[in-house]
């Protein structure tokens, strides 16, 4: 049975916003009405300001425009609910706590009012942990507004020229010049790659870098070979973008290690059949220990000294909590 025109215009809408063009004859199936209709109530849609385009062509139909006013917000229900899941989680990290919570209050001002009362049960409802439980450092802000400028600079292929402080020391600040190619978020921490004016790679920490103006001019893109650019990062992290770094001597091959770890833990170099090098680190010495505890491997530290120190103290701490090497 049709559906009333009220009800017809706002599935209409519905059809049109999940999908980038939608045939005719798709939107009228879909409608129980003809084709006619469906171009009558596309013009009454316009006539109320909603940017609504006819494509032509074999594969055309309608679609929304990019200007004009947005169509109300209509979701089902358990998309309302991821929606409210994902704010509300990233309530709980440093920078995105007040955004958050307005896109939440402003979601619940367009659901209809059963999704609405289901969102906000489920907001008043629910706790979010810290979220670094996975370290003791606490996490960097989030700068929304640098992240969308980078955002941009990658878009419309704008060189940036940056002041970078690797491992956050400000006295070992560089002036850089990159061309940024994507931006990737791991652990709490956003990274943008970049290639350098030499044609380096790079995967620069986004809370160690302060973009200057004027930028460094436009550039024809050159895309990394493979165009996996997260695995890149995770690759890099592992040598230069922590705050601590390491290579621990273990005693089991490469392939024995890669299959106890975790592989954004770090990468792992092979010596012989019977040892290898883990080059890992992390944001403190006391990360790095626990990482390489949970080897359930013998392995050997040399550097760097605070390292070194934290293992010897873990060490007497853990003899110490054995009944039979406690001291009578």
């Amino acid at each position: 049975m049709p559906l009333q025109t009220s009800s017809r215009l706002l599935a209409l809408l519905g059809l049109l916003q999940a999908r980038t063009v939608v045939p005719a004859t798709d939107l009228a199936t879909r409608l129980g009405v003809g084709e006619r209709t469906v171009r009558k109530d596309v013009e009454r849609l316009r006539e109320l300001g909603y940017p609504i385009d006819a494509v032509r062509g074999p594969s055309g139909g309608y679609r929304f425009g990019d200007h004009g006013r947005l169509p109300p917000l209509l979701l089902e229900p358990d998309e309302a609910v991821a929606v409210a899941v994902g704010l509300g989680t990233a309530a709980a990290v440093r920078g995105l706590e007040q955004p958050s919570l307005l896109a939440l209050g402003k979601l619940e001002q367009v659901l209809p009012d059963r999704l609405r009362r289901r969102v906000r049960a489920l907001h008043e409802s629910t706790d979010v942990g810290p979220a670094n439980t996975g370290t003791n450092v606490e996490a960097p802000v989030v700068d929304v507004a640098l992240l969308a400028e980078l955002a941009a600079a990658i878009r419309d292929h704008e060189g940036l020229r940056l002041r970078y402080r690797a491992g956050g020391d400000h006295e070992a600040e560089e002036p850089i010049e990159v061309d940024p190619y994507r931006l990737v978020s791991w652990q709490e921490r956003w990274y943008v790659v970049a290639r350098s004016r030499d044609g380096a790679w790079r995967a620069l920490r986004v809370d160690w870098l302060e973009v200057r103006t004027p930028g460094a001019g436009r550039f024809a893109p050159r895309p990394m070979d493979g165009g996996d650019y997260a695995a890149f990062v995770l690759r890099e992290v592992a040598h230069s973008g922590w705050s601590v770094h390491c290579r621990i001597a273990v005693d089991a091959s490469a392939a024995e290690v890669l299959r106890r770890i975790n592989p954004t833990v770090g990468v792992v170099e092979e010596v012989d059949d019977d040892h290898s090098v883990l080059v890992t680190g992390a944001d403190s010495v006391e990360m790095v220990a626990v990482w390489i505890g949970m080897l359930g491997l013998d392995f050997h530290v040399d550097e760097p000294h605070e390292l070194v120190a934290h293992v010897a103290t873990l060490a007497e701490r853990y003899a110490g909590a054995v009944p039979s090497t406690r001291v009578r």
